[in-house]
Formats: C-alpha cells, structure tokens, sequence
C-alpha cells in the first residue's frame, strides 16, 4: 500500500540526483508492491498481521531515528495528534488486509489505490483546488478496468469475495483519512520529524488493532518461521525501508513522474499475485489491470496548487 511523503528537508543528507531520485521513487514503490505479498504468504489472521505489521515497522522506525540522533521528546500533544491517524490506518489495515486474504493480493491493491479520486475530491472541496483535466477520463478508466477485474464475475464469486471487495474500497476511504490527518499534524503542529511521528503513530495504530483482534478472538502468538519471516519484511521493507526510500525521491521529481512511478506498486502486486499464487487470469483480466492502472495515474496527476499540498506516495 501506500504510504504519505510529507515535504521535509533532506538534512544533512547528501544532494541527490534526478536519476537518482527516480531509482530510489522505483525501488521504494516496487518494495511497497510487496506488503499485500507478505500477508497473503502468513497463516495468522488478517487483524494480526496487520497488529505486527505497525509493531515491527513502528518499532524500527524509531529505533532508527534514535541511532541517527533525531530523537525528540513525545508530548501529550504529539499523542493526541498521532490518534486520529492511527484510527485512520487501523480502519484501512483491518480492512485491506481482510481483502487481500479474500481476493488476493493484485485486485486488493488495485482497490485501495482508488483513493487517488478520493484526495481530489477533498482537495477541491477544502483545498481550493482544481480538478486536473484527466481526472474524469481517469476515474471512467479506473471504473471500467475495476470492472473488468471484478463487476464482470460477480455473480461468480461466493459472499466473502464479493465482501473483499468492498472492504477493498472501503480501505482506500479510511487511508484517505489517515493521510489527511498525518499531513495535517506535519504541517507545523507537531516537532517531531516525519519518521519519528509515523513511528509514533505505527505503535498507536498498533495498540488499536491488537484491541479489535483480541476483541475478534484471534491468536497472536507466532509458532512458525514463515510467519515471523514475512511479519518482519512486511514491516521493515512496508513500513521502513520503502517510506526511506521514498521520502527524499519524491520531492525532486514532477507530479506525472511520481505517479507513473507509484503503478509499479499496484502493477507489481498484481503480476506477483499471478506468478506465486497462480492466479487465474484472462485477457480480460489483463485489460482491465492495464485500464485500472491508466486511470489511477491520470488521477494521481494534479494541477498546480493554491493551498496547501495533497501529493502522496
């Protein structure tokens, strides 16, 4: 899935070129692509993997953090912003993940990347924003591919695959949510760094989502290699690496760049999905993934900007 790159400076970091900042853009969207791999590959319940998922990416991001030196002290007030995003990504992780399981990593990741639509829409009505010209055509495309990949074979699909998918979208309003308010804390009202804050927030997020699997009655201890294998790189490569990655990359490259760039993460997924899992596919399925993907990038493009900045990763 993806995650937010909010505008910070890059430090005492070296300058970095624009080939440079395309391959790392690459690199971190292809590791994003991923994540919905490593929890379709465990055997633990949808709500745990996402539990450790935001325990180990949390934990390693502070941990990192504090060996660099950037360590800030947490106030109350960075808690209580940190809340409202940490719902937000407990609400998009319970859900996403839940739909990964029940129509497999490709269409799932195709799902929630709709929420591209969703930040312009809030982007006109709060921002003062423009629509950009391909928003229209973008969103019929994405409609239209979606459809093919699932609207098609609806009457097909059995009760849980039909509510995978709606947990699908459901997932891309709830991070809707969560980027919104993650890049409202960062815009001055808390001191922390950007890593230092979504480290923060990953341990809160995590404290909620190990409420609802205790709630939901689910196990969380892990008893076998290849579970603690795919939790740990669905939080270091997921939560860490790929965000790294990505932080410095994005404010040095265009918009139309950025985004054609960020498909390989849904892109990825899904051809991942057909070689590991075996996914059964047809021409249709094929046209549909490339329509799907040729209207999330001409939603992700944005017009130049009178209020404040929605771009996301």
């Amino acid at each position: 899935m993806a995650i937010p790159t909010p505008d910070v400076p890059a430090h005492a970091d070296p300058p970095l070129s624009a080939r440079g900042a395309a391959v790392r853009m690459a690199l971190g969207a292809a590791l994003l692509s991923t994540t919905s791999i490593f929890v379709a590959w465990t055997r633990v319940a949808p709500t745990v993997s996402a539990f450790y998922r935001m325990l180990f990416g949390g934990a390693m991001l502070l941990a990192w953090v504090a060996l660099r030196g950037q360590w800030r002290r947490v106030g109350p007030r960075d808690l209580g912003l940190a809340l409202l995003p940490a719902l937000g990504f407990a609400a998009d992780l319970a859900q996403w993940h839940r739909s990964i399981v029940w129509v497999g990593p490709g269409v799932a990741t195709l799902l929630t990347n709709v929420q591209v639509f969703l930040l312009a829409l809030v982007g006109v009505a709060f921002y003062r924003e423009r629509l950009a010209r391909g928003f229209v055509p973008g969103m019929l495309l994405a409609v239209a591919g979606l459809w093919l990949l699932v609207g098609a074979h609806w009457s097909l699909f059995d009760g849980r695959h039909r509510l995978g998918v709606w947990l699908g979208l459901g997932s891309a309003l709830a991070y809707t949510a969560y980027l919104l308010s993650f890049r409202h804390a960062l815009s001055g009202l808390t001191r922390l760094s950007a890593a230092q804050f979504l480290g923060l927030m990953s341990l809160l997020s995590a404290a909620l989502l190990g409420l609802c699997g205790l709630a939901e009655g689910d196990a969380f201890g892990l008893g076998n290699l290849r579970d603690w294998s795919a939790l740990l790189g669905l939080g270091f490569f997921g939560q860490v690496l790929a965000w790294l990655l990505m932080v410095r990359a994005m404010p040095r490259l265009p918009a139309s760049m950025v985004g054609l760039l960020l498909l390989l993460q849904p892109a990825l997924a899904f051809v991942l999905d057909v070689l590991l899992f075996h996914r059964a596919t047809s021409a249709g399925d094929w046209l549909g993934l490339v329509l799907a993907l040729a209207g999330i990038l001409l939603g992700a493009l944005r017009p130049r900007r009178r209020g404040p900045t929605l771009e996301k990763a």
